[in-house]
C-alpha cells in the first residue's frame, strides 16, 4: 500500500470516528485499522528520513547528516 493510500484511508477511518455514529464494535474494529494504517504511514516516512539522510550524508562525503551550520554561536 502507498503511503498516499495509506494516509487517505486513515482520513476516512478518523471522519467516521469523529462521526460518532459507529457501534462500539465497529468503532474498535476502525480505531485498530487507523493504527495499522497510522503504522504504514510512518514507515514511509521512516523510509524517507533514511533516504534523505543517507543523500546528504553521501553529498557531505562526512558520513554524517549535514544539519548546517551551528547557530547556537553568538
Amino acid at each position: 500500500m502507498s503511503y498516499e493510500q495509506a494516509r487517505d484511508e486513515l482520513i476516512a477511518v478518523v471522519q467516521k470516528l469523529e462521526s460518532g455514529g459507529a457501534s462500539l464494535s465497529e468503532s474498535l474494529a476502525l480505531w485498530e485499522r487507523g493504527e495499522k494504517l497510522a503504522d504504514i504511514c510512518q514507515a514511509w516516512l521512516d523510509g524517507a528520513r533514511a533516504r534523505i539522510d543517507a543523500a546528504r550524508s553521501g553529498a557531505t562525503g562526512t558520513g554524517t547528516p549535514d544539519r548546517g551550520p551551528d547557530r547556537s554561536a553568538p
